[in-house]
């Protein structure tokens, strides 16, 4: 027969089945667990309708992500984050959006095998880690199989817009980009100005220049 509980057990008891039912209660739709890590994801079923897709690459805290959302209910919006506590705390800033979904897998991987061909309209990569030391460039996310993998996922007619307050990350983007056949650089002046990002508004107020690039797919390939 077990021993009775005392007071003090029975308080830690309640706390922690109080804790349990906080954080069942947190994980919401917005918060996307696939069934499979290694096929495409099922964009309908995920946001129960079919719709513009805008994803944001390394989405962060999800300011930018669930701002843009709320300002078109029209299009569907996945972020894509690999650490922890900025998904958590995106899916908190979308609670409230039924167009939002943030997943936790790594950006690369996620590009090239979890997003169907042909299925983003938009796709946002804004101030991603430069790795200013010369030594670790080659640990940057923008290289010509990611270029390629985002090509692939992209609709015809869809776009690439990257921000960067990195002149040295934006030529080598630049570079690669000019590399690609299926790309082409959208017009200077953009048709709509997105919402600034957390890391944005910090660049801005410290005097830093920013640097856009939007790239279109082709619709063919000559």
């Amino acid at each position: 027969m077990p021993p009775p509980r005392r007071e003090n057990d029975r308080a830690r008891t309640t706390h922690e089945d109080c804790r349990q039912t906080q954080s069942a209660h947190f994980i919401s739709v917005v918060e996307l667990i696939p069934e499979s890590y290694v096929a495409p994801l099922d964009l309908p079923t995920i946001f129960g309708r079919r719709a513009p897709l805008q994803v944001d690459l390394g989405c962060g805290d999800g300011s930018f992500l669930a701002l843009l959302a709320s300002q078109k209910p029209a299009h569907d919006f996945l972020g894509i984050e690999r650490l922890l506590g900025r998904v958590r705390a995106a899916t908190r800033k979308a609670a409230s959006l039924t167009n939002v979904r943030v997943l936790r897998v790594e950006t690369t991987y996620a590009v090239r095998y979890l997003l169907p061909p042909d299925s983003v309209d938009v796709f946002h990569l804004l101030f991603p880690d430069p790795w200013p030391k010369r030594r670790h460039h080659q640990r940057r996310i923008f290289t010509s199989e990611f270029l390629e993998a985002v090509t692939a996922a992209l609709a015809p007619g869809g776009s690439f817009r990257i921000a960067t307050d990195q002149s040295d990350y934006f030529q080598q983007i630049e570079g690669i980009a000019a590399t690609s056949n299926s790309l082409t650089r959208a017009r200077e002046d953009p048709v709509e100005v997105p919402p600034a990002t957390t890391f944005e508004k910090r660049f801005v107020s410290a005097g830093a220049p920013i640097h856009r690039l939007e790239l279109r797919k082709l619709s063919s390939v000559i």
